[in-house]
C-alpha cells in the first residue's frame, strides 16, 4: 500500500487541480460512458455506473456533466462507442499495468507500443502483471484541509481499511466492496475528496534506484497523456525523497 500512496501523492500533486483537469474529466466521462452503456443509466441497478459516478464526484466533476455522460451512454445524447483494451508491459523491474478505452482499436495498440518503445519498455505476457496487483478502493483527501483523526473516524465507520496521512495527503483505503459505503459515510459528514477510485495497487513494491524510479514515471506519464490511455498503474513504490532530476 505504501507504494501506491507514494504514487498517489506525486500523481495528486501535479494533477487534478492543473491543466490535466481537463483531460482527466475526459477520461472520466469515457468511463461513465461505456458504463451506462453496458449496464444502462440508471446507478441504482448498475454498479459500475455507481463506481464511475463516485470516481467522478471525487474528482468534483460538476453533475451536469455527469448526466450527460450517461446520457451519452445510454443513446439518450449522440455519443462515441468505446472498446475497452488491456496492455501489460515491463520496463526493466517495473511491471505497468495499463487500461484503454479506445473508439479505435489499431490507433490505440500502435499508439501504446510506440511509446513504450521509446521509453526502452517492453510488452509482457498476459497475466504476468495483473497478478502482482490487487483491487483496492482509494479515497484521498486533501490534508491542509483535514486533519487525519477527522477523516479516520468518518473513514472507520463506512468501513476503511487505513486511513494514512502523508506530505498533504489523506489516502482511505478499502476493500472493493466496502467502497461505495466508506464515499457515501465521507460524504455525509461533508468532505471533499481530491479523488475517489476502485485501483489497482502492488501486492509487493518494488523500490528501484532513483533513475530507474524517474524513468518509470516519465513513461507512466506519457502514457496517461495518452487520451485513450485510461488508466495506468504500477508496482513501484517512490522511494522517500525521491526527486525526478
Amino acid at each position: 500500500m505504501s507504494g501506491h500512496s507514494k504514487w498517489a501523492k506525486i500523481k495528486r500533486a501535479k494533477g487534478a487541480a492543473d491543466a490535466q483537469r481537463g483531460q482527466v474529466f475526459t477520461k472520466l466521462i469515457k468511463e461513465i460512458s461505456i458504463a451506462a452503456r453496458m449496464g444502462g443509466g440508471d446507478a441504482e441497478g448498475n454498479p459500475r455506473l455507481r463506481t464511475a459516478i463516485i470516481k467522478a464526484r471525487g474528482a468534483n466533476m460538476p453533475k451536469d456533466n455527469i448526466d450527460r455522460a450517461i446520457k451519452k451512454g445510454t443513446g439518450d445524447l449522440d455519443g462515441v462507442s468505446y472498446e475497452e483494451l488491456t496492455y501489460e508491459a515491463r520496463l526493466g523491474e517495473a511491471a505497468i499495468l495499463i487500461e484503454v478505452l479506445t473508439d479505435n482499436r489499431n490507433r490505440a495498440a500502435a499508439d501504446v507500443r510506440n511509446i513504450l518503445t521509446r521509453a526502452g519498455a517492453e510488452l509482457a505476457k498476459a497475466g504476468s502483471v495483473t497478478r502482482l496487483l490487487t483491487r483496492k478502493g482509494i479515497i484521498t483527501l486533501d490534508g491542509e484541509k483535514y486533519s487525519e483523526d477527522q477523516v479516520m473516524e468518518a473513514a472507520l465507520d463506512g468501513g476503511a481499511e487505513d486511513v494514512a496521512a502523508n506530505e498533504g495527503v489523506i489516502e482511505v483505503t478499502s476493500q472493493p466492496d466496502d467502497f461505495e459505503a466508506v464515499a457515501k459515510a465521507l460524504e455525509a459528514k461533508n468532505f471533499e475528496t481530491t479523488s475517489a477510485e476502485i485501483s489497482m495497487v502492488p501486492e509487493a513494491p518494488v523500490t528501484l534506484s532513483n533513475d530507474a524510479t524517474a524513468k518509470t514515471l516519465r513513461l507512466i506519464d506519457k502514457l496517461e497523456e495518452n487520451d485513450d490511455v485510461q488508466n495506468v498503474y504500477s508496482n513501484i513504490e517512490v522511494p522517500d525523497g525521491f526527486e525526478d532530476e
